[in-house]
């Protein structure tokens, strides 16, 4: 999916949370500023020489734009730190860059406050070719870190596995229901995992198929996130209890249409909202940081992932599903024992 890093906040947000990405983007981008508090810092004027524009276009994009840069690293130095500024100034420029200590006050940017700027400036062709570069850095950061592909980065979170193996057993609870209390055919099972799709994330198993791009033969919940499949164990394992209940209370089978009332209800209970926004929120915004895929129904769920998602699934605590079933034989046991 094309990015227009100009005009996404999100996708901005994305690459600056990203420290992997970073890492490597800074190695390419080969720029080096002032040494300050542990870091290299740029001054508003070498910002505008870098990507050849004015310092009152920068300035004009830090009043813009000044609460998104600030807190990604922009900063005006005054009072003990910018003395502090000054003197390494003064220590790698020696009189070369007087007209700064008669400053009281000094915009810096750092790393990534620069690299704010550049997903941000339509002036300048540098940071035109600079967005670039960062897109493709991203894209292989992110393939070469999940292993070459995104569509199972799933399940590369420590908490996949024991939520998937929890999710089938509360399955099986939820289709043993369906076959032994509601008089329809075989097609009931797809048609009330469909309904619970729909209530929890907005598309039928059919319709996420079509925007993950799966092959037949590719089960959808091997792609889907822990927070997700608690959720679908706990409709599944509540609307279960639900119909077996009311088949009781009846002494005979339900029907279709008894079903269908029963499912409003159960999925209009108040406790679900907060579980359902959350698995929303995860679902929508990873997919499109980490597969570039975008649930045109939970797009108002979107956000910025943070570093500790990136972490989560990128960083050293990740791992293969193949890695994480040898570590977790007895566990698996266990669970299918139950």
């Amino acid at each position: 999916m094309a990015k227009d890093l100009t005009t996404s906040a999100i996708d901005r947000q994305n690459i600056l949370n990203n420290p992997y990405a970073l890492a490597e983007i800074e190695k390419a981008a080969g720029v080096r500023g002032i040494p300050f508090e542990g870091k290299f810092v740029l001054l508003e004027e070498q910002v505008a020489d870098f990507f050849e524009v004015t310092p009152r276009t920068i300035d004009n994009y830090i009043e813009q734009f000044g609460d998104e840069l600030r807190h990604n690293g922009y900063a005006v130095l005054k009072g003990n730190r910018l003395k502090e500024l000054k003197q390494s100034l003064k220590e790698q420029f020696g009189d070369e860059i007087d007209f700064v200590t008669k400053t009281t006050v000094l915009g810096v940017f750092d790393f990534r406050s620069f690299l704010n700027l550049a997903m941000l400036l339509s002036e300048s062709d540098r940071a035109r070719l600079l967005r670039q570069a960062i897109l493709d850095i991203v894209i292989d950061t992110i393939n070469l870190r999940s292993g070459g592909g995104t569509k199972y980065i799933n399940q590369r979170d420590e908490d996949f596995l024991h939520s998937a193996f929890e999710e089938e057993n509360y399955r099986k609870q939820f289709t043993d229901a369906l076959r032994d209390h509601v008089a329809m055919g075989n097609f009931k099972y797809a048609v009330y995992t469909d309904k619970i799709y729909l209530s929890i994330f907005r598309e039928k198993a059919k319709e996420y198929r079509a925007i993950l791009k799966l092959q037949s033969q590719e089960r959808v919940r091997s792609t889907l996130y822990a927070e997700v499949l608690d959720v679908i164990a706990a409709y599944e394992c509540g609307f279960a209890d639900v119909m077996t209940q009311e088949a009781q209370s009846l002494g005979r089978q339900l029907s279709a249409l008894e079903v269908d009332v029963l499912f409003r209800k159960f999925e209009a209970q108040a406790h679900w909202k907060p579980l359902i926004e959350k698995a929303r929120m995860k679902m929508a915004s990873r997919d499109l940081a980490f597969r570039d895929t975008l649930h045109l129904q939970l797009k108002e769920y979107v956000n910025p992932l943070q570093r500790e998602d990136f972490e989560r699934f990128l960083g050293e605590k990740s791992k293969e599903l193949a890695e994480r079933l040898e570590d977790a034989k007895d566990v698996l046991k266990r669970l299918k024992d139950r």
